[in-house]
């Protein structure tokens, strides 16, 4: 396929993604909603810790760490990726079978419908959003080139999740159940990507392993470059970093694809 072939599919996916979504829009609201409950939880713990350290806890003040968990479900909700989960799924009932019938790798049908599907929980994120920034008084200043670079880093880090998750995913081709290994993945990204706190307030070891691994890229960098003022170098050098996770993650992809397909026997109910 060519690649204006592949971008008619990227932009066909993307419509239909669109589409759909719309047709769900209070389940969308409430999954969005959902969201909240867990960067609400941090704030309010680390907006307590700040108050009782004078008002600020490693350089963050209740202002930042308001802008930064505001920032956060923007993040979580453009990451929104197909689970390893949906690949049992897809193997029990005979839709990889179909996939794999497909002109193009499946991966650029999740790709594209996921990315098509992000305009619409944008818009619904929206008066989420202003909602918290009435709440919690959030202290957001970016500059110009630092919500372009943001725009980047989100692309770049809901293409490494994308990827990581698959290859977690094509773990059912060899066995059924892949939840363990998930959810060992799950708890990495909790503790090392800034989910869970700003990466500046974990101890210096912890900074240093998660520079070397992916999750940072998928979440604390892409939010500080709003609220960290990393400077033009940190900018770049994240950037830099997150294409090259996403061009090894795709390599890996691409060998781990061809033993999959040999290895792949359809499942039925």
């Amino acid at each position: 396929m060519s690649m204006p072939a592949l971008l008619d599919l990227y932009r066909v996916q993307a419509r239909m993604a669109v589409q759909q979504q719309l047709q769900y829009r209070m389940r969308n609201a409430m999954v969005l909603v959902g969201f909240l409950t867990e960067p609400v939880v941090y704030l309010a713990v680390w907006t307590a810790v700040a108050k009782e350290n004078g008002g600020s806890v490693g350089g963050w003040t209740s202002g930042t760490l308001a802008a930064y968990f505001i920032v956060w479900t923007l993040v979580r909700s453009m990451n929104v990726v197909f689970t390893p989960y949906g690949f049992e799924w897809r193997i029990r009932t005979g839709q990889m079978s179909a996939s794999l019938l497909r002109p193009r790798h499946p991966v650029h049908y999740d790709l594209a419908y996921f990315a098509g599907s992000k305009v619409v929980w944008f818009v619904m994120w929206l008066p989420i959003a202003a909602a918290l920034a009435l709440l919690f008084r959030p202290t957001l200043r970016p500059e110009a080139v630092e919500v372009l670079v943001f725009v980047v880093a989100i692309v770049g880090a809901y293409l490494i999740r994308s990827l990581l998750q698959w290859l977690i995913g094509m773990v059912t081709f060899w066995t059924t159940r892949v939840g363990a290994l998930f959810e060992i993945y799950m708890v990495a990204e909790l503790m090392l990507s800034g989910r869970l706190v700003p990466m500046s307030l974990m101890p210096s070891w912890v900074r240093d392993v998660a520079g070397w691994l992916p999750f940072k890229w998928t979440f604390g960098f892409p939010i500080e470059v709003l609220v960290g003022d990393l400077g033009t170098r940190a900018l770049l050098l994240g950037l830099a970093t997150q294409a090259a996770w996403i061009a090894a993650t795709a390599g890996l992809l691409a060998l781990a694809w061809r033993g999959a397909v040999r290895r792949y026997s359809a499942v039925g109910n």
